[in-house]
């Protein structure tokens, strides 16, 4: 069924992306539809080989909605290639950058801000970079501010408000790190680049 949708959905959601100003590296894999809202003079770039899963039972933990990519005014999403994302939500009011060969697990929520952006308690935007071949689990938050390093995998439903660095196992809410990745992962991975 994912393999049928990825056939039908991919074309139409590329000739949507085009037609809203999206950069993508062709090919862009899709298994039902985005949301996508791009505001005026916002930026987004998509890498090939990227995939988004929209589709509630592509992913056996099961998605809590369809894929959501919301670029506020002037803002930059760039997303490498070879990524996969399920039914993950992106809300960029500055900068976020996700590199190349990242996984993003079921029901994840990436935003650079907060979501009422008038109110008076709301802090200051600030960037999110996510590093070449971050694994994220399932359920995680990754709030403003936030350098995830390279290799690093952080554990289902952890809460990521501060940077965690290259070459570790995460998790927790907050996130910390649990552990450093042993060096044949760490080599494995750097093949891979």
């Amino acid at each position: 069924m994912v393999k049928i949708l990825y056939l039908i959905c991919s074309p139409l959601c590329m000739v949507l992306m085009y037609f809203k100003g999206v950069k993508i590296a062709f090919p862009l894999y899709c298994s039902g539809w985005i949301a996508l809202i791009k505001k005026k003079n916002a930026y987004v770039y998509i890498g090939r080989e990227t995939r988004f899963s929209s589709y509630r039972l592509g992913n056996r933990i099961g998605l809590n909605h369809k894929c959501i990519l919301t670029i506020e005014k002037s803002a930059k999403l760039y997303i490498g290639q070879n990524c996969g994302f399920s039914g993950v939500s992106i809300w960029c009011f500055q900068s976020i950058h996700i590199g190349n060969n990242v996984r993003v697990g079921a029901n994840v929520l990436i935003m650079d801000g907060d979501a009422h952006q008038n109110d008076p308690r709301s802090g200051k935007n600030s960037n999110i970079i996510i590093e070449d071949n971050v694994w994220i689990g399932a359920d995680v938050r990754i709030l403003k501010g936030v350098t995830i390093g390279k290799n690093s995998m952080i554990g289902i439903g952890s809460i990521v408000t501060k940077s965690i660095p290259a070459n570790v196992i995460a998790a927790g809410n907050p996130c910390r790190v649990i552990r450093p990745l042993a060096d044949d992962v760490i080599t494995q991975l750097e093949k891979t680049q």
